[in-house]
Parts: structure tokens; sequence; C-alpha cells
């Protein structure tokens, strides 16, 4: 079964992910990586960018995809419309299929009226739009940004927008699956809801009543069309981050989370 990771982050110089990557028991590099993919069956994976919006900044090897992340200091600085510039040459390149916003990390609704040039930018370039939901990494953030409920009203008022709910909301597992059960143009990804080494048989034991909501918020929405696989790198291991996955998904609907849902969702056209 070939595999698109829909989300993961490649920074292979920062030494914050390094330590990530070999609490995983990976290495952080672009060889080490690629090599894994290829032994696992992922086919792509789309980073969600942790960089500036500087065109340059973005150069990824040809089997990763990218998305353009968006910061609030974006938005406020004096230099707005060189900002909106540059994020524009973004959305011009075919390696850039979207979008990542970041509520949370910066205190800011996505309601907000700064985000409107960036809505206009994705509905002219058909695009989708990432959001980050959910817990965050750093105790500094605010979880009243990252809610998935902060989604719908920006969902409702754009409907020509497709949007990605990342990390499903977690913990908010219940709300998230309301927001992508009533809005059409919403759909999730389920990375980031391991780190590092997990004893699988250990978790699903200990952990019985989360995974069996997880197993029920995701299975209430249509036909698992909107739930699409990520591993949130270097966050989790590769390999058992796809057993995770595989325990929590029928069988039947397995090729529409790994692979399709985030094919048709990133219009990456892989065969």
């Amino acid at each position: 079964m070939k595999i698109i990771d829909a989300h993961l982050h490649f920074c292979p110089e920062e030494d914050g992910f390094s330590q990530l990557a070999r609490a995983a028991g990976h290495d952080n590099n672009e060889a080490h990586l690629q090599q894994i993919y290829e032994k696992l069956g992922i086919v792509c994976g789309i980073v969600m960018g942790n960089r500036t919006v500087d065109p340059k900044d973005h150069q990824y090897p040809a089997f990763m995809r990218y998305c353009i992340g968006i910061d609030r200091s974006c938005l406020e600085n004096e230099q707005i419309s060189d900002t909106i510039e540059q994020i524009e040459e973004n959305l011009k390149k075919t390696q850039c299929v979207g979008i990542k916003l970041y509520p949370g990390y910066y205190p800011m609704y996505i309601s907000d009226t700064a985000y409107e040039p960036i809505y206009e930018l994705a509905a002219a370039y058909q695009k989708p739009i990432a959001v980050h939901t959910g817990e965050t990494s750093t105790p500094n953030a605010y979880l009243k940004y990252s809610h998935p409920m902060t989604l719908d009203e920006v969902a409702a008022n754009h409907p020509q927008i497709q949007f990605i709910m990342c990390h499903y909301g977690n913990p908010w597992l219940m709300d998230a699956a309301a927001v992508v059960s009533k809005n059409e143009n919403v759909a999730a990804d389920i990375s980031g809801l391991l780190e590092g080494r997990v004893n699988l048989d250990l978790f699903f034991e200990e952990k019985q009543g989360y995974t069996q909501a997880l197993k029920t918020w995701m299975g209430y929405l249509r036909e698992y069309d909107d739930i699409m696989f990520g591993t949130d790198w270097p966050l989790a291991n590769l390999a058992e981050y796809i057993e995770f996955v595989s325990r929590l998904v029928p069988e039947k609907y397995q090729e529409k989370v790994f692979f399709e849902n985030a094919n048709r969702i990133y219009q990456l056209n892989l065969e």
C-alpha cells in the first residue's frame, strides 16, 4: 500500500528537531528520511513550513511538497504588502501545495480579519489551508486559539477554501468530528498523536479509553473520506505510527486514509 505523509516538519539543521528524531529512533536528515520512507512505502511527504515566507527558504527534496507557514508577525509587520507578495510567490510553485496557520502558538483567532489577505490568496490559487488545532508543544501557547471549534466560523465564511484540521483537534475529538462533519470544506489529518518510541500493545491496553474515542470519532465521519495519515515527523517513530493508525482505521478504509484522501485534498496527482 502506498502512503502519503500529510504532515511533517523538515528542519534537519535544528538541534531540537534532531533530539526529537533520536528519541523516536530516527536521524534528522534527508538521507535517513528518504531511506525510511522508501522502506515503509511512503511516496510523498508534505512539510508544514516552519521558516520565513521567503521562497528561498523553502527548497525541499523531490519526494516532498510543502505548505507555506504563516505566523502572526507576517500579518502585522510594516512590510505587509511584501509579505503577501512572497506568500504568493510560494503558491505559484508546484511544490507548494498549501498554506499552514499556527493558532495557539500565535495569540490570534483565525477568524481575525488580519487573515483575510491569506484567505484571498488561497481561494485565488485554489490551494488548501492547514490549521494547527488541539494541544500545543509549548506551555506558553494559548489553547483557546487552537480549539477545533474556532475553525467552524472560518470554514463557514469561506466555503470556497479547503481547510485541513491538523491533529484532529486532539484531545477535543468530539468537537473536531462535529466541525469536519458539518463543513464539507474541512478535512483532518491525524498527525502528532504519538511521541517517541511506543510499545503499541501496552499503549492500547493502558489507554483503551483514548484509543476507543479516536476510533469512535474518526468513524463518525463520512466513510473516512476526510481523514489523512500524517506523522508529525520527527516526533514519532514512522513504522510505529503506521501500525498505530492501522489499528484505528478499519482495513477497508485504509487506502483512503493512508493515500487517496491526501492525494485528492492536496491535489498531488500521484499515481
